[in-house]
């Protein structure tokens, strides 16, 4: 991409850090096909409707809900997406020995496929690729279930207990895990630098992943095509697409 000054700074830093927390969204994975929920062209701006089933009270109590789910779940983008270059460009930053945590509220695996340590991924959002009973706990892969949708089973049941079956995601209106959102928020104090990549920071507690790392002293930088509330508070902010930027400030350095 063009040269630019803001860029081989952010460079310099990640250059010269030792433990660098990384925070995204749904931008990242918008290159691999994957919508995001609330920008100009997201699932839950063009239907409202979706919003829906990804509430937990609607999907519990609605079995219209719930088919229309399991429908959305055989078609969802994540089964044929392939991790793009800012999914790349983020393992080689492990690869360098850069990266510390990569904190995600994405559920589409990516970052995993690309190549990056399953360890060093926290997805607080839970993932697609499980799924699980609402009441037993039972979990198991994803697929197996969607076979027996393509058999013909609207709304399959749990066969340990008959429970209502969903994705091990989190909805609205469920209780996020704390274990989970301990170690984001533990990994997010012990970086030196932090990027917050393709999210527009309103969800909470994941946001308090930003001031947490700002307290620890960590620079901040936010990669992102729109406004944030931490942009007053970052030392650098870029507008520029994810998919450029990224493979750019993460590499090894290369001469010009």
């Amino acid at each position: 991409m063009n040269r630019h000054p803001e860029l081989d700074t952010i460079r310099g830093w990640i250059d010269a850090a030792q433990r660098v927390v990384v925070l995204t969204g749904a931008g990242i994975s918008t290159d691999s096909g994957i919508p995001d929920f609330r920008g100009p062209k997201g699932v839950w701006t063009l239907n409202p409707k979706a919003e829906r089933m990804s509430d937990i009270r609607y999907y519990t109590t609605d079995p219209e809900v719930r088919r229309l789910s399991w429908q959305s779940r055989l078609a969802h983008p994540a089964w044929t997406a392939a991790p793009n270059a800012g999914h790349r460009a983020l393992a080689e930053l492990e690869q360098r020995g850069k990266l510390h945590a990569l904190v995600t509220q994405n559920i589409d695996g990516l970052h995993q496929r690309a190549g990056v340590s399953a360890d060093k991924v926290i997805e607080v959002h839970g993932t697609l690729h499980t799924v699980m009973c609402l009441s037993c706990g039972w979990r198991g892969p994803m697929q197996q279930t969607l076979d027996r949708v393509r058999a013909g089973e609207q709304d399959p049941e749990c066969r340990e207990c008959s429970g209502l079956l969903k994705s091990d995601t989190i909805s609205f209106g469920q209780q996020l895990i704390p274990e989970v959102i301990e170690r984001a928020m533990t990994v997010s104090a012990e970086g030196d630098l932090f990027i917050a990549i393709g999210t527009t920071l309103q969800v909470y507690p994941v946001a308090a992943a930003v001031p947490k790392a700002l307290d620890a002293g960590a620079r901040l930088v936010i990669i992102n095509a729109e406004a944030t509330q931490f942009d007053d508070v970052a030392d650098a902010v870029v507008r520029l697409p994810i998919g450029e930027v990224l493979p750019w400030i993460c590499g090894a350095d290369v001469s010009d």
